[in-house]
């Protein structure tokens, strides 16, 4: 009987995505109402620009129903990639 071996191509280069609780829970404010609540990472979406001024996260307040959009700098990036926040890339058309 022959050994298997596993060859280059088997093996598997991807990153192996982690598993986010679905607990994880974000602070959150409204600057209308000014109403202050946690939502969860399906409540969120974070759009990735090419520069700080297309890089946003946007949510929905849950006490107002008004649609809020805030800027999304390098750590609040971090933070919501990594708590299983839905990401959009934006490319620039040539």
């Amino acid at each position: 009987m022959n050994p298997t071996y596993l060859t280059p191509a088997a093996v598997r280069t991807a990153p192996v995505p982690v598993p986010v609780p679905a607990a994880v829970r974000f602070r959150a404010a409204c600057p209308g109402c000014r109403g202050r609540f946690e939502l969860a990472a399906g409540a969120l979406r974070l759009a990735i620009g090419a520069t700080s001024r297309t890089t946003f996260y946007t949510f929905t307040c849950p006490e107002c129903a008004a649609p809020v959009r805030k800027p999304a700098g390098e750590r609040i990036i971090e933070l919501l990639t990594g708590g299983g926040v839905r990401t959009l890339r934006l490319h620039a058309t040539p």
